[in-house]
């Protein structure tokens, strides 16, 4: 009996070690837990409070009855989505954009950082990443407005040079369904291309001086070492940009997409965006807003999820 005793109350001695242990802690460290409960607060409060929000998708809102009170109606407005006229033309759009998007803007963040780590002039390399690093801080208006300065067919800069050269009939490349893509894609490379080289170069400065000495000893060529070197050591961080990419390929920017619209090129320029702002908003139907802003986070978190199980079993490097 004495030996169960002394067990029991060795039991809970070592409970009450394990409870005022944490506490321990955090009066010793009691300034870092500080700082990081401003940051841990912000993210609660704005960040996950507001996710019960979301069942706004599954309830036929009513501002006046509020959020709690109004009555459930399931899976109603995802089921109206995908019963909708405009379910596969905003998905293709949306999809077309983003994987085009994809496809340009990673390879060009890429090709113009190995380009810009060869370049032994110092004074030229910090001149050229000036100036193809300038254009991200340009606003998404100013941008739009700088594309219809150029591209109007009629007092834009396209224009007048046309006529000068007697050409009276400027195609109007800003209403075409077919260029929509193409002016979306190949403004955005102009305009972030020099911020995700920036990413690359960080990486590339890690690289030991000393591979690019056995290289050149060994008789590597440029392009060898570009490819051995170069990508072998910035490969992570492709990899990792790319997944976070993925899991925004339906996450198409509203701003430049609702600018850049018209009636001309609607059917091109039409995307998940631009349809739950007219639908949820214009028309005042926010459960259908939020249904299809839920469906969107939803497939994203998915791909993500696929890609990093992929990224882990190809190349050992994931997210998470």
């Amino acid at each position: 009996m004495s030996s169960d005793m002394a067990m029991a109350t060795q039991s809970q001695v070592s409970k009450k070690t394990k409870v005022k242990r944490p506490w321990k802690r955090i009066k010793r460290h009691w300034q870092l837990y500080l700082v990081i409960a401003v940051p841990t607060a912000f993210l609660v409060i704005f960040n996950y409070i507001p996710m019960t929000g979301a069942q706004i998708a599954f309830r036929n809102y009513n501002p006046v009855q509020g959020i709690w009170h109004s009555p459930w109606i399931g899976m109603q407005e995802f089921s109206f989505f995908y019963h909708s006229p405009y379910f596969w033309p905003v998905i293709r759009n949306t999809l077309t954009i983003s994987i085009y998007s994809l496809l340009v803007g990673t390879p060009a963040a890429v090709i113009l950082a190995l380009a810009l780590n060869e370049v032994k002039h110092e004074r030229f390399k910090r001149t050229v990443q000036m100036f193809t690093y300038a254009p991200y801080f340009i606003s998404t208006v100013v941008m739009v407005g700088i594309m219809e300065i150029i591209l109007s067919p009629s007092a834009g800069l396209l224009g007048q040079i046309a006529q000068v050269f007697g050409i009276h009939n400027v195609p109007n490349i800003l209403g075409s369904s077919k260029a929509f893509s193409s002016l979306y894609v190949w403004s955005g490379v102009w305009q972030e291309t020099g911020y995700g080289a920036v990413i690359y170069l960080a990486a590339l400065s890690n690289v030991n001086p000393e591979l690019y000495e056995a290289a050149r000893i060994d008789g590597a060529s440029r392009l060898q070492k570009i490819w051995h070197i170069d990508l072998t050591a910035i490969r992570p961080t492709i990899i990792i940009l790319f997944i976070l990419a993925v899991g925004g390929i339906l996450g198409v920017g509203f701003e430049k997409a609702f600018l850049l619209q018209n009636s001309l090129n609607l059917g091109a320029s039409e995307i998940i965006s631009t349809y739950t702002y007219k639908m949820g908003l214009v028309d005042a139907n926010f459960s259908f807003a939020a249904a299809v802003g839920l469906m969107n986070s939803a497939i994203g978190f998915i791909l993500i999820l696929i890609v990093n199980f992929v990224a882990r079993r190809v190349s050992e490097t994931s997210l998470f």
